[in-house]
Parts: structure tokens; C-alpha cells; sequence
């Protein structure tokens, strides 16, 4: 059976008839042409597939369309502004923090999350806050530095 689900998509309001089981991974890749959201292992272990909910990651493979109704759900193409990258697409950028780049979607709004929660993470809590983020290529150490960098920026933006 489809229901209509309607909710904010990187500040837009979207409308989709769906089965309400489906993941919200399936509906934004399938149905609404957002791919950034990567497939990896559609259990939430891998967090490929992360998605800002309401401001906090949440993996989009395992969240039901059904629980985003009324809700702010934020992808990856939605991070940049006025076509100027988010801070912490910027910082991935400057610390070279991708090899292959199938994880840096999930890793970015994984960070994104962190700095909305804490503008001013310890080396510790970045750690802790991307732990669940696998990336296959082990680039953890320039991932944990791009982290740190785009805390900086946020900070230099927040201060203009």
C-alpha cells in the first residue's frame, strides 16, 4: 500500500507516494535522483548511506521513509549554499581527505552533524562522532584533520 510522505528536503518541501517500509536511502536515490547517498552494506554498519535528520546523521538504509514525515532530512547535494561549499566540503578539499570518495558523502554530513552539535570537537570527539563511517581506503588520519580544519572554518564564517 503507498502513502504520501511529505517532508523537507535540503529546505525544500518534497512530496513522495510510497510504500512506507521502503528505506529512505531507496526513495532519495530511486525516486527523487539524489545519488549522493551511497549503497554500501544496508545494514547502518558502513554508513555510507548517511543523511542529516532534524541536524543529526542518521544511515538512510535502514530509516523508513515512513519516519521522516514532517521531518528535515539534508543529503549531500544539499550542503553547499549559493554555490559555495559547505565548510566541511571545503575542508575534505583541503586536506585531500578522499581516496575513492564512496564514502566521503556519509563522511561530510557525519562531520556535519558533529559541528552542529559541537562547533569546537576535541580531536577525541571527532574521533567518536565519525567511528561508525567506514572508509575503505583507510584514509582516517586526513578524514580526522579535514574534521578539525572545517571546525576552523565554521568558526572564521561564524565570526564575519
Amino acid at each position: 500500500m503507498e502513502i504520501e510522505f511529505k517532508f523537507h528536503l535540503n529546505g525544500k518541501e518534497c512530496s513522495v507516494k510510497t510504500d512506507p517500509r521502503r528505506p529512505l536511502l531507496e526513495v532519495l536515490r530511486e525516486d527523487l535522483a539524489l545519488t549522493g547517498s551511497k549503497y554500501g552494506c544496508g545494514e547502518g554498519q558502513c554508513r555510507a548511506c548517511t543523511v542529516l535528520i532534524d541536524g543529526s546523521p542518521a544511515p538512510s538504509c535502514v530509516t523508513a521513509v515512513s519516519t521522516v514525515q514532517n521531518r528535515q532530512v539534508q543529503t549531500i547535494e544539499g550542503l553547499a549554499e549559493d554555490g559555495r561549499l559547505h565548510p566541511v566540503q571545503q575542508a575534505f578539499i583541503d586536506e585531500d581527505a578522499m581516496q575513492c570518495g564512496y564514502c566521503v558523502p556519509g563522511m561530510i554530513l557525519t562531520a556535519t552533524g558533529l559541528l552542529n552539535r559541537n562547533s569546537n570537537p576535541s580531536r577525541g570527539e571527532i574521533i567518536e562522532a565519525m567511528n561508525g563511517n567506514l572508509c575503505r581506503c583507510c584514509g582516517y588520519g586526513n578524514i580526522v584533520k579535514a574534521v578539525e580544519h572545517a571546525a576552523r572554518l565554521v568558526k572564521e564564517r561564524s565570526s564575519r
